[in-house]
């Protein structure tokens, strides 16, 4: 019997799998190796999109689907396909107008599955999605941008790394709940709103997250055990339906579960060889 051959392991990306600066640690790499070599079902269980996940493609070992959107997506980055892909049922256009009449001062990207979309210049944005190797474009109401499968709203973005986005000010942070309340309230029947960090929020399709994506691969694989590992708000969806749940202890949720070293020191490897085998 190969030693890890009856678990599926989930993981966040950024700053669980990657350090805060957005490198992933050699030695998490290699555990994922040897975690596969030995039985294991590895994969990124993540918010980003297919056009985001363009750096961990070929980048990260995995030999299962990528599940992206916050759940709302299973993709086949072999074949270039969604296994699954839940839409929001609402009008696009719609939305974003509605929006940024209430709050005119936040920016609106759609995210689809070929580029990221925003909808007025912004200085910095363009070289956000460069640094982090995003394929972007600015678009207009009546283009074709692909499934409607989620759409972020930002605070502020004046720094090319996603670890500025979790460093809001008292400020900030105050109206970024202000902004969650207003959507839970005017879009909550039809989406799930999840703060993803001080400086954004993530709107996906209602019935989907990162822990039901997990459980159904899972049953797919026919797998008996779940282990995840996350460190925000999104992956607790994904961390209360695992059978075991971990975060870094730098994580935003440290205090929730039971925790593994830093993500800068390499917290999936620290999983992989100290604490999956005592499971």
């Amino acid at each position: 019997m190969a030693r890890f051959e009856d678990v599926l392991l989930t993981v966040d990306y950024d700053r669980t799998l990657t350090a805060p600066d957005a490198t992933i640690p050699t030695c998490n790499l290699e555990a994922i190796r040897y975690f596969m070599e030995n039985g294991g079902i590895f994969t990124v269980n993540t918010g980003r999109t297919v056009a985001s996940a363009g750096g961990l493609i070929g980048r990260v070992p995995i030999n299962a689907p990528l599940l992206l959107y916050n759940g709302s997506a299973a993709y086949d980055p072999d074949a270039k396909e969604f296994l699954f892909a839940h839409e929001i049922a609402l009008d696009w256009a719609d939305v974003k107008n509605r929006i940024l009449a209430k709050f005119p001062g936040l920016f609106f990207e759609y995210q689809g599955a070929k580029a990221h979309y925003l909808f007025r210049e912004h200085p910095v944005w363009p070289k956000f999605c460069e640094a982090n190797g995003i394929p972007w474009a600015y678009a207009a109401e009546g283009d074709d941008l692909g499934p409607f499968l989620k759409f972020c709203v930002y605070g502020r973005l004046s720094d090319t790394t996603v670890d500025h986005l979790f460093n809001g000010t008292a400020e900030e942070i105050a109206f970024m709940e202000e902004v969650e309340r207003w959507l839970v309230q005017e879009f909550g029947e039809q989406c799930v709103v999840t703060r993803g960090a001080d400086l954004y929020i993530d709107v996906q399709p209602k019935g989907v997250s990162k822990g039901k994506s997990a459980r159904e691969l899972k049953k797919m694989l026919g797998r008996k055990i779940l282990v995840c590992i996350g460190d925000a708000e999104n992956d607790v969806s994904m961390l209360d339906d695992a059978d075991f749940a971990f975060c870094p202890c730098d994580a935003d949720i440290k205090d929730r579960y039971t925790n593994v070293c830093s993500c800068a020191d390499g917290a999936v490897a620290d999983l992989i060889y100290n604490v999956i085998p005592k499971l």
